[in-house]
């Protein structure tokens, strides 16, 4: 009895999701204050569910017949998805007014996709990968066509389906290949065992076309042909969601996949395939971002860009590379999150105000706000204190540990490239007169968000040891 009631409180942060799932759809059904209720209820299951996260973050377990893995760095992922998740309700509250595009089920949605994304960090067995990606996509292409009645929204949704299907393909096919070899889909048994299952050719096809399957869904060169389109046709809230939460919860499946096979024996077996997406994805994003006018376009390329350097650490395949994703993908989150967060702001409706040349003289106009964004661009090139250049640094030392030091300078090269694309934001704002005028919508929810956002930065930045030392006692 205790065992039971044991392993229900230490899945009590999915268990909290999934019951706020349900009284969504109650209150969506049967309140008519729901339009107002439903966002600041989101906000507050969100944040139950990371607290507790956080506050547990040291009980370790594997339960539900060793499908599920609690506590440890599955509760940073958990922190990091719900506190994501609440920042985009916060974002989407006036957002959503701005277009009249109130759908009851908008966060209803939001809260399956970060079920999903859940499920994906803390899976012991493949199919609960597959079966939380699933769950997180299938939110994901609804979400992007939100905006029903913009054609660009209508097209992003479907690029997104279609190429996601096909990445999903890969994936079930890989999964196939696993288990055929195998002869199971439990995770901890392929880790074990996985110098024997390497000799199989089987066995090595199916991780491959796993691993090609993610890559389209952490939208790394040559699988992001999505992107820009997808990021750009999406509402601005649920492109910060894709942007951060699903790359986020797909390095979290890779990581729970893989990760303790790159560190047998055979460990560099998949560094060449992992290398070539990395330096690819790096330059190709930061050189494309470049001659970007459209913002959101080009916060899509710089995501391409930092899918690579995340791959310098699976590349790497050692301990601090593992640290190094989780952090990363922690500063990433809340910077492009508050990224996202002043374009939506300041995005006009019918998506104007969205060219890069709108933001000039916007230090005089609304210096705050401005400041902000600096703030977030200098974090996002990786230039210190910012948690940005931290999490960069932590990926880059790991890469020269497992004797990829070529690695490590290509990314610092890119790294520079990058620098151009963000201060070029901030140039604009401070040291150009603004031709365009328009009107700024003012929001005291997406404020709050962007200034937490901004304050998790620097503090990451400024106390980098206390989360690295978090994840490495669990590693």
């Amino acid at each position: 009895m205790f065992n039971t009631v044991q392993e229900f409180f230490n899945v009590l942060p999915l268990a909290i999701i999934g019951a706020g799932i349900v009284i969504s759809l109650l209150i969506e059904m049967y309140s008519k204050k729901s339009e107002m209720l439903l966002p600041w209820f989101s906000v507050l299951l969100f944040l139950a569910a990371g607290l507790h996260s956080l506050y547990y973050v040291g009980d370790v377990s594997i339960v539900l017949q060793n499908m599920i893995a609690t506590g440890g760095n599955v509760n940073v992922f958990y922190t990091i998805f719900t506190f994501g998740a609440a920042i985009v309700c916060l974002l989407s509250i006036d957002y959503i007014k701005k277009y009249r595009t109130y759908f009851g089920e908008y966060y209803i949605i939001l809260q399956s996709s970060v079920l999903g994304m859940m499920l994906m960090a803390a899976a012991k067995d493949i199919f609960v990968i597959f079966l939380g990606l699933e769950l997180m996509s299938v939110s994901f292409y609804i979400l992007a066509g939100m905006n029903r009645k913009k054609l660009n929204a209508n097209e992003a949704s479907l690029k997104y389906f279609l190429l996601g299907a096909f990445a999903t393909g890969f994936i079930v096919y890989g999964i196939a290949l696993i288990y055929g070899s195998a002869q199971t889909t439990s995770i901890d048994f392929i880790t074990s065992n996985f110098a024997d299952l390497t000799k199989n050719l089987l066995f090595v096809a199916g991780i491959l076309l796993f691993l090609i399957g993610f890559s389209f869904k952490i939208a790394a060169f040559p699988f992001h042909m999505w992107v820009p389109d997808v990021y750009e046709g999406s509402p601005t809230t649920v492109a910060a969601l894709f942007s951060t939460g699903g790359k986020a919860a797909a390095f979290s499946a890779i990581l729970a996949t893989l990760f303790a096979l790159f560190n047998g024996p055979n460990g560099n077996l998949f560094t060449p395939y992992l290398a070539v997406i990395s330096v690819l994805s790096m330059f190709y994003g930061s050189i494309v971002a470049i001659a970007q006018t459209n913002i959101k376009r080009m916060l899509a390329y710089s995501s391409i860009s930092h899918a690579g350097y995340l791959a310098i650490g699976l590349a790497a395949g050692n301990h601090d590379a593992v640290a190094g994703i989780i952090f990363y993908l922690a500063a990433y989150t809340f910077m492009n999150l508050g990224a996202f967060g002043i374009v939506s702001l300041l995005e006009g409706k019918d998506e104007t105000n969205l060219n890069i040349n709108s933001y000039a003289g916007l230090g005089n106009r609304k210096p705050l706000l401005a400041a902000l964004l600096s703030v977030l661009m200098f974090a996002l090139a990786g230039i210190p204190p910012f948690a940005g250049f931290f999490g960069k640094y932590y990926i880059f030392i790991a890469a020269i540990k497992a004797d990829l030091t070529w690695l490590a300078i290509l990314g610092v090269i890119s790294s520079v490239i990058s620098v151009y694309f963000y201060l070029r934001i901030v140039v604009l704002m401070y040291f150009k007169t603004s031709e365009n005028d328009f009107v700024i919508e003012s929001s005291n929810s997406t404020m709050l968000a962007i200034i937490f956002s901004v304050l998790v930065i620097i503090l990451l930045g400024v106390f980098p040891g206390t989360l690295i030392d978090l994840i490495t006692k669990f590693i």
